[in-house]
C-alpha cells in the first residue's frame, strides 16, 4: 500500500508561482501512473494534470494548460506539480493520486480510477 503526503501549499498573489510536492511512502512510485485534482470552495474533484509510469506521457486540463507542469523524481518518490502564473480561480484544495499499472505510458484523468490519495494541501491566490 502507498502512502501519500502533500505539501508546499499556501498565499500567493496572482501571477505568483508555487510548486507542490507529493511524497509517497509504502511503496516506491516506479510502477504508478500520478495524477493532481483539485476541488475549489463548494465545487467537485477536478482533474489538473497526469503522468505514466514512465513519465513520459502526460496530460493537462485546458484551465491549467501552458501554466501547470507535473514532473516525478522516482529516486525520490516524489512528484511535483509546478504552477506558474496562478489565478484566484487556481485557489482549491490540490491532491496527488497513485495507481499501479502495467503500461509504462498510460495516463489516467478520471480520478474514480485512482486508489490512492493524499489528504490534500491548500492553495489560495488572492487578486
Amino acid at each position: 500500500q502507498v502512502q501519500l503526503v502533500e505539501s508546499g501549499g499556501g498565499l500567493v498573489q496572482a501571477g505568483g508561482s508555487l510548486r507542490l510536492s507529493c511524497t509517497a511512502s509504502g511503496r516506491t512510485l516506479d510502477n504508478y501512473a500520478i495524477g493532481w485534482f483539485r476541488r475549489a470552495p463548494g465545487k467537485g474533484r477536478d482533474f489538473v494534470t497526469a503522468s505514466s509510469r514512465s513519465g513520459g506521457n502526460t496530460d493537462y486540463a485546458d484551465a491549467v494548460k501552458g501554466r501547470f507542469t507535473i514532473s516525478r523524481d522516482n529516486s525520490k518518490n516524489t512528484l511535483y506539480l509546478q504552477m506558474t502564473s496562478l489565478k484566484p480561480e487556481d485557489t482549491a484544495d490540490y491532491y496527488c493520486a497513485a495507481k499501479s499499472t502495467i503500461s509504462p505510458s498510460t495516463v489516467i484523468m478520471t480520478a474514480s480510477q485512482y486508489p490512492h490519495w493524499g489528504q490534500g494541501t491548500h492553495v489560495t491566490v488572492s487578486s
